[in-house]
């Protein structure tokens, strides 16, 4: 929930997200740059609403998360003096505008890609980790916020800095409060890769484009795979394995890549 200090003195919003569809990619922008794109209600409301639709829509099949301006999200907006954007049961917050975004972005069946094009930090790095993929500008950077204003970890950051960094390098980024440069996340596998901010758009519409041309149903399925992988033995993920691979094998998509791969051509998925 926590926000880099600058969103505190910014103006009033404008406008909140925005969505936009090119082909099979769709793209969902924080479009709220003078705050640094910091989740008030409104927004936060906005982006459970929109991934939700998305979810629904069979012509997407790769979600893009961004944000607008020279911030990927800034966290949970707090206010600025004499503004109170925080209520008393901060709990029943973070059920409300939190925990159904974080889930809707994980319980969707097609790749999600963060394009984190500025900083992410509090609830806006918890943003960013619920994607299934992390693609971010080089003149980004990334905090976990929360200790430098008191609070706990939330959004979902302890859940999943726990299983990228491992529990040594997430509690020293959460305890820390340290920044990490776009080059010092990509050491530490928060992300997968760093793009020159001059050509960031564009390197990150043709991965999510490239992302779009596969396989999404059995992508979907090999997401499921290895999230429930960590909490799983290994006798059940075999039979898990086991039972994704009978539903992949029914899909026109596994038909035409082994058409493609007998024809020595390119595979042309549907997502079907």
């Amino acid at each position: 929930m926590a926000q880099h200090p600058e969103a505190e003195r910014a103006p009033q919003p404008s406008s909140g997200i925005r969505v936009e569809s090119a082909g099979a990619v769709t793209t969902l922008t924080l479009d709220r740059p003078e705050r640094l794109n910091s989740l008030d209600r409104e927004l936060s409301l906005a982006l459970i609403a929109a991934v939700e639709t998305i979810g629904q829509d069979p012509a997407c099949r790769c979600l893009v998360i961004t944000g607008a301006g020279r911030a990927f999200c800034a966290g949970q907006y707090l206010g600025k003096e004499g503004e109170n954007e925080l209520p008393e049961d901060i709990a029943q917050l973070i059920r409300e505008r939190y925990t159904p975004l974080v889930l809707g972005l994980r319980r969707l069946r097609i790749p999600v890609l963060a394009a984190v094009n500025g900083l992410a930090t509090g609830a806006g790095l918890s943003l960013a980790l619920a994607a299934d993929l992390r693609v971010c500008s080089d003149s980004a950077w990334f905090s976990c916020g929360f200790a430098q204003i008191g609070l706990v970890p939330d959004s979902g950051a302890t859940y999943f800095l726990a299983r990228i960094l491992g529990p040594g390098r997430a509690l020293h980024l959460a305890l820390s409060g340290r920044r990490l440069t776009a080059e010092e996340a990509l050491a530490e596998g928060l992300v997968a890769t760093v793009f020159p901010a001059a050509s960031f758009r564009e390197r990150a519409e043709e991965l999510a484009r490239q992302l779009a041309q596969g396989a999404t149903a059995a992508l979907g399925m090999t997401k499921r795979l290895i999230y429930d992988a960590l909490d799983s033995d290994l006798e059940a993920q075999l039979e898990r394995e086991a039972l994704f691979q009978q539903e992949a094998s029914q899909t026109q998509d596994f038909l035409e890549g082994l058409a493609a791969f007998r024809e020595r051509r390119p595979p042309h998925f549907t997502g079907g």
